[in-house]
C-alpha cells in the first residue's frame, strides 16, 4: 500500500479501542497515524481533508467478501470489487476462498496476494481453504498458508460435514491462532432448497432451508471447541436458535465470535415473494423473529461483528428463476447506510458499539494491524456524513455486479471519504459520487 501524508481536519473522531468521542484532528505521517487531537497543526504541504460536521472512525474493515478473482472475473475482480469497498467506506476486506483455483495452498494464497498488489485501492487480507480444493475430504496444509499470509481458513459455502475432519482442522487452527470461519449447514437437512421453510417457502411452492440447517451444525462445532479450545468464527449467523447457542457457549468462556450481515438484521424471507432470485442468499432471509434475535444480539455483545458476504453475481444470473439462480447479494457500498438507518437511528446500538462491530472487533478477531486510531497504527481512516439521505441507486455502484435487495431504500448516513496509508482513495461527490484528490 502507498504511503501518504494527510491532515484530516475537525471531525467527531470516534475509536472506541482509545475510547475517543469528541472533536479532534487526525495527522497522518508516511502512511500511519501520528496524532490524533484538537487544534493541530499540518506539516508543510500536507494534504487536508475538511471533516467538520463528519464522523472520523478507523478504517472500517470487511471481514467477510468474495471478490471473485481468479476465475470468476466476469462477476468481480480485484480492482472492481476494492473500488466497491472504498466507495462503501471500507478500507480494508476480507476475501473468502470460493476462486477457481481456490487458495489451497500456500503457493495459491501467495499467488493471490500478488494479484492484490498489482490492482487492488484497500487493503485485502486471504482467507484459506480448511480442505484441499474444498472438496471436504482431505485437510489443507494450513501452517504452510498461514506462513504465506492467510489469516483464517474456510471452505466458504462448503460446510465440513465430516466431524473428525473438522476437529483435525480445529486442532491446527489451534496451534496456529487462526481461526477457522467455517460455512454452518447440514446439507441432508437443506438440501435443494432455495429460501428458508416458512409461510412463504409453501406459499411460492419451493423448497425450503430449515432454520435446523444452520442450528444443528453450529452445535456440533461448538462441541467440538470444547474439545479443542480453537478459535472458531461462525460466519453469516441467521437464526434465532444460533443466537442462543453462541450466547451459551460464550457464558462458558468458549473461544468462539460470530458475524451477522446486515440483510439478516434488516429483511425477512417476506420479501422473496416479490423479488424473487434478488432476495436469495445463503443463509436465506428468515422470519420475523429470527431478525429480532438479530438485533438483541448485537445490542447485548454476543454479535461480535458486521461483515456484508459481498456476493456478486451477473444479472443474468440473478433473472433466472429462484430454484437456479445463484445465492447472494453485493454489499459493500450499503452497509454503512443499512448501519446507521437501521441500528443506530433506531437505537439498537450506540455509535462506538456500531464502529466497533465494523473495525476493531474484526481486527481484534483476525489479528489485523487496523481497526483503531493509536499512535503508530497504519493510516487508514473513514469518514462518515450521519445526515446524509441518500437512495441506493444500484446502477450507479462501483462493483461490476449490481444484484442487491436494497435498489431504491432511502437511507441516512454515508461514507464520504475513504483514506488507506495515508492516501484519499474515495471521495463522495453529490453528484455523482465520483472519487477526487484532497484539497491543499
Amino acid at each position: 500500500m502507498p504511503e501518504g501524508n494527510l491532515f484530516i481536519k475537525g471531525g467527531r473522531v470516534v475509536d472506541p479501542v482509545n475510547n475517543h468521542d469528541e472533536r479532534a484532528d487526525v495527522v497522518i505521517e508516511d502512511g500511519v497515524v501520528r496524532a490524533v487531537g484538537a487544534q493541530l497543526e499540518p506539516g508543510p504541504g500536507m494534504a487536508i481533508l475538511d471533516a467538520a460536521g463528519k464522523i472520523v472512525t478507523p478504517g472500517f474493515i470487511d471481514s467477510h467478501v468474495h471478490l471473485r478473482e481468479p476465475g470468476f472475473e466476469h462477476k468481480e475482480t480485484i480492482a472492481s470489487g476494492t473500488r466497491s469497498a472504498a466507495a462503501g467506506g471500507f478500507t480494508a476486506v476480507v476475501a473468502m476462498p470460493n476462486t477457481e483455483p481456490p487458495p489451497d495452498s500456500g503457493q495459491r494464497v501467495a499467488d493471490f496476494l500478488d494479484r492484490v498488489r498489482q490492482q487492488a485501492v484497500v487493503r485485502v487480507y486471504a482467507i484459506g481453504c480448511i480442505t484441499q480444493g474444498r472438496q471436504g475430504r482431505l485437510l489443507a496444509p494450513l501452517k504452510e498458508m498461514a506462513d504465506a499470509g492467510a489469516v483464517a481458513f474456510s471452505d466458504d459455502g462448503d460446510p465440513i460435514e465430516d466431524a473428525d475432519l473438522m476437529q483435525s482442522a480445529l486442532h491446527a487452527a489451534a496451534q496456529l491462532q487462526c481461526p477457522l470461519f467455517p460455512h454452518e449447514e447440514v446439507r441432508s437437512i437443506t438440501r435443494g432448497g432455495c429460501m428458508h421453510e416458512g409461510e412463504s417457502s409453501r406459499k411460492l411452492g419451493v423448497r425450503g432451508m430449515p432454520s435446523a440447517g444452520e442450528e444443528e451444525m453450529i452445535a456440533r462445532d461448538i462441541e467440538l471447541v470444547r474439545q479443542t479450545w480453537a478459535p472458531l468464527h461462525l460466519a453469516h449467523i441467521s437464526t434465532a436458535g444460533t443466537v442462543q447457542l453462541v450466547r451459551q457457549a460464550k457464558a462458558e468462556g468458549l473461544p468462539i465470535t460470530c458475524e451477522v450481515l446486515p440483510h439478516h438484521f434488516i429483511l425477512t424471507d417476506r420479501l422473496v415473494e416479490t423479488l424473487g432470485a434478488h432476495a436469495k442468499m445463503s443463509p436465506p432471509l428468515r422470519a420475523r423473529a429470527d431478525v429480532e434475535a438479530m438485533l438483541r444480539g448485537l445490542a447485548d455483545g454476543t454479535i461480535d461483528t458486521m461483515a456484508t458476504d459481498h456476493a456478486p453475481h451477473t444479472a443474468e444470473e440473478k433473472e433466472l428463476d429462484l430454484e437456479h439462480a445463484p445465492f447472494g447479494i453485493v454489499g459493500l457500498e450499503t452497509a454503512i447506510g443499512l448501519t446507521f438507518t437501521y441500528l443506530l437511528k433506531t437505537g439498537v446500538l450506540e455509535l462506538s458499539d456500531a464502529v466497533a462491530k465494523w473495525t476493531s472487533d474484526p481486527a481484534r478477531i483476525l489479528r489485523l494491524a487496523g481497526g483503531q486510531l493509536s499512535v503508530g497504527s497504519p493510516g487508514d481512516v473513514t469518514v462518515i456524513d450521519p445526515d446524509l439521505e441518500w437512495t441506493v441507486e444500484p446502477e450507479q455502484m462501483q462493483s461490476k455486479s449490481h444484484n442487491t435487495p436494497f435498489g431504491g431504500y432511502q437511507l441516512t448516513g454515508r461514507a464520504v471519504a475513504t483514506v488507506v496509508g495515508g492516501q484519499l482513495v474515495y471521495e463522495y461527490d453529490q453528484n455523482g459520487g465520483a472519487s477526487k484528490a484532497p484539497s491543499r
